[in-house]
């Protein structure tokens, strides 16, 4: 399948289980996760429209994007992955949404990031939604506090993000992150990748971050 065909097919999946859920496929964004790619497997995407790109780390960032942004005007760049508190001057020049906001030493350091060079991406709260050791993401008790802290260093906060458990069913974690996200009175959910976009669209993903179903499994 080529790269303009994918994504078409990923567009469709969005779309289908959208309509399903009585959505608007257009308030669903793609964030299309290039990490570990080269640019020449993001070009057919570019090529082919897609504008919204996620990645992992700062510095594989910093290497591919600048160039890429010259060439295709109009590029909004996701971070997905983990963000150590002394990238953040860097982070807040690179990307326009921070999809890993999980401790009060990064709101700190975000919002010294915004004094210093003017630019206060969009953030996304994650919440560690299975209390798994390994994984970042603040923990649920948590939130409400993390988010006052957000909020009160005027971090533009989009919504919440969580990465479910591998190997099981997916949608409870998503249903509680919705609900989490209207307790705390947040709109925007992160949530949802190429194995269960569909699950995550019908209980309300505003952005959903696939990768393999795009670019093919990493090697």
């Amino acid at each position: 399948m080529s790269p303009r065909e994918s994504l078409a097919t990923v567009h469709d999946r969005i779309a289908h289980a959208a309509r399903l859920a009585g959505r608007d496929p257009a308030n669903v964004t793609l964030v299309a996760v290039s990490k570990t790619h080269p640019a020449e497997a993001i070009r057919p995407l570019l090529d082919a429209g897609q504008r919204v790109f996620g990645e992992n780390r700062v510095a594989e960032a910093e290497a591919k994007w600048p160039a890429l942004r010259d060439e295709y005007p109009g590029v909004e760049l996701h971070l997905v992955g983990q963000l150590q508190s002394n990238k953040a001057d860097a982070a807040a020049v690179l990307f326009d949404c921070i999809h890993s906001l999980d401790r009060p030493s990064l709101v700190a350091a975000l919002a010294r990031a915004a004094e210093r060079t003017g630019r206060a991406p969009r953030c996304f709260v994650q919440v560690n939604i299975g209390d798994e050791p390994q994984k970042g993401g603040c923990a649920i008790a948590d939130l409400p506090a993390l988010l006052a802290e957000a909020r009160g260093a005027a971090l533009p906060v989009a919504g919440l993000m969580a990465v479910p458990p591998a190997g099981v069913e997916a949608a409870p974690y998503f249903a509680l992150l919705a609900k989490l996200a209207r307790d705390n009175g947040v709109a925007g959910l992160s949530m949802g990748m190429s194995d269960d976009l569909e699950a995550a669209v019908m209980l309300g993903a505003t952005y959903v971050r696939v990768g393999s179903a795009l670019f093919g499994a990493r090697a």
